[in-house]
């Protein structure tokens, strides 16, 4: 009988694809690693119709899929999939377990470990196989003073979560194959003690508005809160902010950090998005000097429209959901 090769797993999140490459940081990682101890390179998927990022994890490294795809699993519960990913361990018996340090990994993966009475390093900043086969994490210690090299002799899997941005990931590869395994959701599955109502997504502060390249601003025209909150995610696939007229901000679409005119920031992105913005003097004299401007907006006669580069005519907020489509596409290739 044929020894079962070993696996090195990754598990994938995917929530916030587009701009968190970790996962697929890690899947590249994970090839270099797996070649020296001649194992599989697996990811583990949790969710509800999950069949996109499966076809990713496997154009980016991944041999094998771990898939449960289910609606229970549509919104993250720690709980949950702490409880699915501890049986699927137990049962597969992986050598190396990865999972990203972003706000989610240094959740799920403590009680991962916890539950297999395994060891854990946090926020890995290097991994590496030594000459006994052993999975070498390298992370910061003493106040980032030393870089301390930590293995897991006895305990199995050896697991360790990863800094985003530590590797870089392989390119996306449309011809490559791999094998996915369906793993059921079990029946005996305790109930949530924890339910999400709802999720809005909020715009990051990594970068100053009045710093950032390209700015994303909206502005009354764009009509509802829930459309304004579209341009949250335009700008994180563009690398950039948002920023908003005074009357959207009184609005309470956005927070009066945001509030770009004469009373709020002064900016002078590479690229400024107008949407739904009339093109009032309070607001152009505080992105005068602008070296681009896109304006979208239904009257062809704004203000702003006579300012800009390149002016649409059309609905902001439908341009807007185009654009982002648009975007995904040109990104995932």
């Amino acid at each position: 009988m044929t020894a079962k090769r070993r696996q090195i797993w990754v598990f994938g999140d995917y929530r916030n694809y587009f701009q968190n490459r970790v996962t697929l940081q890690l899947l590249s990682r994970a090839t270099d690693l797996a070649r020296k101890i001649d194992a599989e390179v697996c990811a583990v998927v949790f969710g509800d119709k999950v069949d996109e990022w499966v076809g990713e994890y496997i154009a980016h490294g991944a041999e094998k899929i771990y898939r449960t795809d289910h609606p229970r699993l549509a919104a993250y519960g720690v709980e949950t999939y702490t409880l699915l990913m501890e049986r699927l361990v137990k049962r597969e018996k992986p050598e190396i377990v990865l999972v990203g340090a972003t706000a989610f990994g240094r959740e799920f993966a403590p009680r991962l470990a916890k539950r297999l009475v395994t060891g854990l390093t946090a926020d890995c900043i290097g991994l590496d196989i030594n000459g006994e086969g052993l999975l070498v994490q390298m992370a910061p210690s003493f106040g980032g003073n030393l870089v301390a090299e930590i293995v897991t002799p006895e305990r199995r899997p050896q697991m360790a979560t990863v800094r985003p941005g530590t590797f870089q990931e392989i390119p996306h590869d449309y011809a490559r194959t791999g094998e996915v395994v369906d793993v059921p959701m079990p029946r005996d599955l305790p109930a949530d003690r924890v339910r999400l109502v709802q999720s809005e997504r909020c715009p990051q502060r990594d970068q100053k508005l009045e710093d950032a390249k390209v700015v994303v601003c909206g502005g009354r025209g764009l009509g509802s809160k829930k459309k304004f909150a579209k341009l949250f995610e335009l700008a994180e696939l563009l690398g950039g902010e948002v920023g908003a007229t005074r009357p959207a901000v009184y609005a309470d679409w956005a927070d009066h950090n945001a509030l770009v005119g004469q009373a709020g920031k002064q900016i002078r992105p590479q690229i400024l998005f107008c949407f739904g913005i009339s093109g009032a003097i309070q607001f152009t004299a505080a992105c005068n000097g602008a070296k681009f401007v896109i304006a979208v907006n239904k009257n062809p006669n704004a203000a702003m429209m006579k300012r800009a580069d390149v002016a649409i005519v059309a609905d902001a907020s439908q341009f807007c959901a185009a654009l982002i489509q648009e975007f995904k596409k040109r990104f995932r290739s």
